[in-house]
């Protein structure tokens, strides 16, 4: 994540629960855990869009 971020777009966890469809509680356990890189801003976290982006084309699977 080194870089220029300048140009990041954050989203709150409330815009990225909206953003994939499951509960703030879900976007949270992702950030705890580590799946999803989140800055934290006193007491809330931010989100960088391309992250969430990067984390939902890596997590598509053939079912069946």
């Amino acid at each position: 994540m080194a870089g220029d971020m300048s140009d990041a777009k954050f989203l709150t966890v409330a815009e990225v629960a909206a953003m994939m469809r499951v509960s703030k509680m879900t976007v949270y356990r992702l950030v705890h855990n580590g799946d999803l890189p989140a800055v934290r801003v006193g007491r809330s976290f931010r989100v960088v869009e391309d992250d969430v982006n990067d984390y939902l084309r890596n997590s598509f699977y053939n079912a069946g």
